[in-house]
């Protein structure tokens, strides 16, 4: 098995068919390799491969995530996306080592957030679980205020004060994703 990172420009045109086949999300099925080069630019991909350079499993990382919290703006790298061709194979897990090798030697700023019923997996990786803050991020919704569908921040590498400050986060002390318009 092999680990590699792409940015999005180097992505081929059947590694993008394959990563949104995987993905499986209905509104992307139909996404042609330009649109998701300009949809994604703000991303790198990670992924663990096969001896053929199959993909086995992929994660991205969105470069374009930043948080208000407290009226301060702190910017991360958003760990989503993560899927293996092939469920309870171990690919997943392999490729969470070599991410989160990465992204601490780049002592990159790297958050995720997941729900509660894939927490174990999580955890079987070692990846640090600040345990139903996830909520207490607000995202906009028209013109209101809604709180994540995610139960739980995932912590892959940052500073002792980034994770101080989310681990603070509460139905009082919420965080607000702030987006480009």
């Amino acid at each position: 098995m092999k680990y590699q990172i792409k940015e999005v420009q180097e992505l081929t045109e059947a590694e993008i068919e394959h990563i949104l086949q995987l993905w499986d999300v209905s509104e992307w099925n139909t996404m042609k390799s330009t649109y998701f080069r300009m949809f994604f630019k703000d991303s790198e991909f990670h992924f663990l491969l096969d001896a053929r350079e199959s993909i086995l499993a992929v994660i991205r990382i969105n470069f374009d995530f930043t948080l208000q919290i407290s009226g301060e703006h702190y910017s991360f790298a958003e760990i989503v996306g993560l899927i293996a061709s092939h469920q309870r194979k171990g690919y997943g897990a392999e490729l969470m080592k070599h991410f989160k090798e990465n992204v601490t030697q780049r002592n990159l700023e790297a958050i995720g957030f997941c729900h509660s019923d894939v927490r174990p997996f999580y955890e079987k990786c070692n990846i640090e679980i600040l345990y139903d803050k996830g909520g207490a991020i607000k995202e906009r919704a028209g013109s209101e205020w809604v709180s994540s569908d995610d139960d739980d921040i995932l912590i892959f590498h940052t500073s002792k004060e980034r994770k101080e400050l989310l681990n603070q986060l509460n139905a009082q002390n919420n965080a607000y994703l702030i987006t480009k318009e």
